[in-house]
C-alpha cells in the first residue's frame, strides 16, 4: 500500500491546492473524500498538523482530516541516519553562512559609500534581509516541521509529497520517492481507477 508523508504546502500553498478546489477549505474538504476512496495512507507529522492548524482554520473540518490523514510524529530515537547525511548538512550550512557573511560585507560596503551620498538605509537594509534570507534559507531544511516530514518519510518508507524546494532536495539525497504536489490529485485518481478495477 502507498504512503504518501504530507507538508502543509499541499493546503497552504495555492499553486498547489487549487487542483482540489478554489479555497483551501473546498481544497482540504475534496482531498479528504479522495483520500478515503484510495488504496493509500497518508501521514502528517504533529508539528505540521498544528502549523497547518495555524494557517488554516480547519473548524469542524478537522475530525475528517484526522479520519483521513494519520497524525503523528517520526520515532526519532529509533532511526538510524546514515553519518554521510549529517556531514553533507553540516557542509552545506557551512557554505550558506560563509555566504551569508560575503552579502553582508558586501552591502556594508555599498551602504559605507552611499552614507556619504544620503542614500535610504531602508532600502539597504531590506535588500540585505532579502539576500541573506535566499542564501541562508531557501533550498535547506531550516525548520523542526521540515525534519519532521523528512524523518517520518524515511521512517515509513513513504513518498514525500511537498512542494518545499529544501525538502525535495534532501528526501532525494536520503532515498525518499518524491512526487510533485502539483500531480497529487491526479496520482491519487489514477490509484482510486485502479482500486475500482481490482474490485471488479
Amino acid at each position: 500500500m502507498e504512503r504518501f508523508v504530507l507538508d502543509t504546502s499541499v493546503f497552504t500553498n495555492p499553486d498547489v491546492f487549487t487542483q482540489f478546489g478554489e479555497t483551501a477549505q473546498v481544497a482540504i474538504e475534496n482531498f479528504v473524500s479522495l483520500a478515503r476512496r484510495v488504496d493509500a495512507r497518508f501521514y502528517m507529522p504533529t508539528s505540521v498538523y498544528e502549523e497547518l492548524g495555524k494557517v488554516k482554520e480547519l473548524g469542524d473540518l478537522a475530525a475528517d482530516f484526522e479520519s483521513a490523514v494519520r497524525i503523528r510524529s517520526p520515532r526519532k530515537f529509533n532511526l538510524m541516519i546514515p553519518g554521510e547525511i549529517l556531514y553533507a548538512f553540516i557542509e552545506e550550512v557551512r557554505t550558506r553562512i560563509d555566504r551569508g557573511l560575503r552579502i553582508a560585507e558586501e552591502l556594508t560596503k555599498i551602504a559605507s559609500q552611499a552614507a556619504e551620498q544620503t542614500a535610504d538605509s531602508g532600502q539597504l537594509i531590506n535588500r540585505l534581509r532579502g539576500r541573506y534570507r535566499e542564501a541562508l534559507r531557501q533550498g535547506i531544511l531550516d525548520s523542526k516541521e521540515d525534519v519532521d516530514v523528512l524523518l517520518l518519510a524515511y521512517e515509513l518508507d513513504g513518498t514525500l509529497v511537498s512542494a518545499d524546494e529544501g525538502m525535495r532536495k534532501w528526501a532525494d539525497k536520503v532515498g525518499i520517492q518524491i512526487v510533485s504536489p502539483r500531480h497529487l490529485r491526479r496520482i491519487l485518481s489514477l490509484l482510486e481507477g485502479g482500486r475500482r478495477s481490482v474490485e471488479d
